[in-house]
């Protein structure tokens, strides 16, 4: 399977009052009911959580914006080929409900206004019993680890082109192997999230620099592509279409862990509004000038659509979206392994420090060798992935999320916005679930017709 192969599959402003429910519903997740009394030398503590060993709300800034971004910019150009320029009220759509379901799901997390649930397993568990909980980490696992393989076997793949033909080259599993060795020093060595924010700014760094450049060669290149073909909508391929753009925002299993690192969490709206919004104008600046100069020929990568005579900022693309898989990859994992830990008692306040810290090792070690694996050795892995992505994708980000908030805080009482609101964000989510699945059901019937 080949970059663009991988790429072309779908993989992924509200203010808190615009999303809050009324106050006697619960408390919300920016509010703390202390009174005077309850100042202490303990008033850093929150939900179960010591805020002062926490992390700032601009790393989880850079996390999420790591986690969303990347590799499904550069395939919004081939997003509108699909169904014209109208991709674009799909991706603002997309957008604002992303928004909207990134703060049902962290609220649901204090549905009760006295714990914090620590994951999106919990929120499921508390909605609809230990069913609930396990269809809902079935669904993260298969984005949380799945997505963590393609990106090694992508990132491998990516090296083994770079290198091929000079004194650099080596075989692709040679090169999936050196990858996971680069993601498994952090994964191994560093217990959450909040130990890796220089992780996600690098990462994030690095796709920014792949947008700027495919953007000023895109603008170099516009004279040469005058004649390009161009639709406002393509009424045959926009379900396909409004599937693979709808994946772009897919970060929502991780943003409980994100949210949980913060140190002021009352920042989390602001934080997954600014955030998105930040992924929004990056997938603007590479969706509309790679359509606009590339038209209907427009590739996924984009950057594959750059001339021969572009050599040199395509091959800077490919290497730095290569390092934007390898930092994203530790970010996806750590934040499973802490779901799977805090389920094995893995932790502090049931292991001793040296027990906790052996069996970690040994959880994610063999983790990680599972991961490279696959990467390696199973066939058409990623056409299997993106059919169980289109099912997992849409669900955790767009379906679940609203489900589960009115189950655990009831459907009366809502304002009335906030009815339309769940009512587009289920309907783009079985929109994209139904024609995902079909696309990549297609995709897969090609791959053993072809071999």
């Amino acid at each position: 399977m080949n970059e663009s192969q991988f790429l072309n599959k779908p993989t992924t402003s509200y203010s808190a009052s615009v999303i809050s429910d009324k106050k006697e519903d619960f408390p919300p997740v920016s509010e703390e009911v202390i009174t005077e009394d309850d100042h202490d030398e303990n008033d850093h503590i929150e939900f179960g959580i010591d805020r002062s060993k926490q992390g700032s709300s601009f790393t989880a800034f850079f996390s999420v914006v790591c986690v969303v971004a990347g590799t499904g910019a550069l395939g919004l150009p081939y997003g509108l080929a699909q169904g014209g320029w109208i991709g674009l009220f799909i991706l603002c759509l997309s957008w604002i409900l992303s928004i909207y379901t990134g703060v049902l799901l962290i609220r649901s997390m204090y549905y009760d206004g006295k714990t914090r649930l620590s994951s999106y397993q919990e929120v499921a568990t508390a909605a609809f019993g230990a069913i609930g909980g396990w269809i809902a980490f079935f669904f993260t696992a298969i984005t949380l680890v799945g997505v963590p393989v393609l990106y090694l076997l992508l990132s491998g793949l990516n090296l083994h082109n770079v290198a091929k033909g000079s004194s650099a080259e080596l075989t692709f599993p040679i090169w999936v192997i050196i990858c996971t060795c680069i993601v498994a020093i952090p994964f191994l060595f560093f217990r959450s999230l909040k130990e890796m924010g220089f992780l996600s700014i690098f990462g994030m760094l690095s796709t920014v620099i792949v947008v700027l450049i495919v953007l000023g060669v895109a603008v170099k290149e516009a004279p040469d592509h005058v004649d390009s073909h161009h639709d406002g909508v393509i009424w045959n391929m926009f379900p396909i279409a409004l599937s693979s753009i709808s994946f772009s925002f897919g970060g929502n299993p991780v943003y409980p862990h994100v949210e949980q690192s913060m140190r002021n969490r009352k920042d989390w709206n602001k934080v997954i509004t600014i955030g998105l919004t930040f992924c929004v104008v990056l997938y603007f600046l590479a969706a509309v000038p790679g359509y606009y100069v590339y038209g209907s020929a427009s590739l996924s990568p984009i950057y594959e659509s750059l001339s021969d005579t572009n050599k040199g900022p395509k091959f800077a693309s490919i290497i730095i979206i290569t390092i934007h898989l390898i930092l994203t990859t530790p970010l996806l994992l750590m934040s499973f392994a802490i779901d799977v830990e805090k389920m094995l008692k893995i932790d502090p306040e049931h292991k001793s420090f040296f027990v906790e810290w052996t069996l970690r090792f040994i959880f994610r070690g063999a983790l990680i060798v599972l991961i490279a694996a696959i990467a390696i050795f199973v066939p058409f892995f990623g056409d299997f992935m993106s059919l169980l992505g289109a099912f997992s994708n849409c669900a955790l980000v767009f379906i679940f999320p609203v489900v589960f908030y009115y189950k655990l805080t009831g459907i009366k009482g809502k304002r009335w916005y906030e009815y339309i609101l769940a009512f587009l964000t289920l309907l783009l989510g079985v929109v994209g679930l139904i024609f995902g699945t079909i696309s990549a059901i297609e995709a897969l019937n090609d791959d053993f017709k072809n071999n």
